[in-house]
């Protein structure tokens, strides 16, 4: 089975804008490999309405404000490029690149159970980058309570893949600093606050 049909991909960038006159696009980056990207490399665009995939080539390539601008060959104008916003460029996984010891694809995380202490939370929904050093793994309970749980070195003791499991050690406590507030607590907070006055 192809990776085309078999829906094996890993996304490395998304086409935030165009940029230019001649076709060119800028891509956030959904990767930390460097050189991830190259002129001659096919990579496959997947729009944001999930049409089919279409395969592309990398004309030519270069860094602008902390994107990375791709011109494709066959795109060449403006109203091709924008046809383009909002796609996840990809690739099959089998091309993805080797990391490191203690390295992990996104894609390879979502959908892990988490596990603190051997007690379950729940499983991986998304991961989110931001302004701090560590991602945050968007973990949800089976009754529908997320947590968002900070995935540093200093808290993991394991991610198994193949088991689709990340074991983690937090801190007393956290989870329920990380929980977001429900219906419930909001209006005890409410009330709380009226009998303050």
């Amino acid at each position: 089975m192809s990776p085309e049909t078999s829906g094996e991909f890993v996304t490395l960038a998304r086409v935030v804008k165009t940029q230019g006159r001649h076709g060119e696009v800028a891509a956030e980056l959904h990767s930390d490999v460097p050189d991830r990207f190259a002129a001659g490399m096919k990579l496959f665009a997947l729009p944001k309405d999930e049409a089919a995939r279409r395969e592309l080539e990398v004309e030519d390539l270069w860094s602008h404000k902390g994107l990375v601008v791709l011109k494709f060959c066959g795109v060449d104008s403006m109203n091709d490029a924008e046809l383009l916003i909002g796609s996840e460029l990809q690739v099959p996984k089998a091309e993805r690149a080797d990391l490191e010891p203690g390295w992990n694809y996104v894609s390879d995380l979502i959908g892990c159970t988490v596990l603190d202490h051997a007690r379950e939370i729940g499983r991986i929904e998304d991961v989110q980058f931001g302004a701090g050093e560590a991602p945050l793994l968007i973990v949800a309970d089976g009754a529908g309570k997320k947590f968002d749980v900070p995935f540093a070195e200093a808290y993991v003791e394991g991610v198994d893949t193949a088991q689709r499991q990340v074991r983690l050690n937090l801190p007393e406590g956290m989870l329920e600093i990380n929980a977001p507030v429900t219906a419930e607590e909001k209006q005890a907070q409410q009330s709380e606050r009226k009998k303050r006055r």
